[in-house]
């Protein structure tokens, strides 16, 4: 399998039991991910998963935690000075938000084909990674 970056979102559906399709979605593919070799997320996706999972799904904070300590078993992508300024030029030339620019910035980084979101244009390519919602139908 490729090497596919986690958007925040993907993973707050692999937890969230107000949908239960899309929760069953993200837990089947991310069975089938090997965390050493081809998934990764960045330090903003463990930030912004912990604030989604405890703000807006009510997860109690030692459970959120205790989450984000397992999702490190993924290749994390650090976000340094350097990958801001990437994300900034990202920004402005593909017309993203700020924040969904570090996103591909890290994915680019880290060497990634897609990022796995549904926040996006599903089959965009931006910077090199191609943009796949993973809960449309196939």
């Amino acid at each position: 399998m490729a090497r596919v970056f986690l958007d925040t979102n993907f993973l707050v559906y692999a937890i969230d039991n107000r949908d239960a399709a899309k929760r069953n979605t993200a837990r089947r593919l991310l069975r089938n991910l090997e965390p050493e070799s081809n998934a990764v997320i960045s330090t903003q996706v463990l930030q912004e998963f912990y604030v989604a999972a405890t703000r807006k799904l009510g997860v109690a904070p030692n459970l959120a935690r205790n989450i984000v300590q397992l999702l490190r078993n993924f290749e994390v992508i650090t976000v340094t000075p350097l990958l801001i300024e990437r994300a900034i030029g990202h920004s402005i030339g593909s017309q993203l938000s700020f924040w969904d620019a570090l996103i591909i910035t890290a994915a680019e980084a880290a060497g990634c084909q897609a990022v796995w979101t549904e926040d996006w244009q599903s089959g965009r390519e931006i910077a090199g990674v191609r943009v796949v919602n993973p809960f449309l139908p196939a």
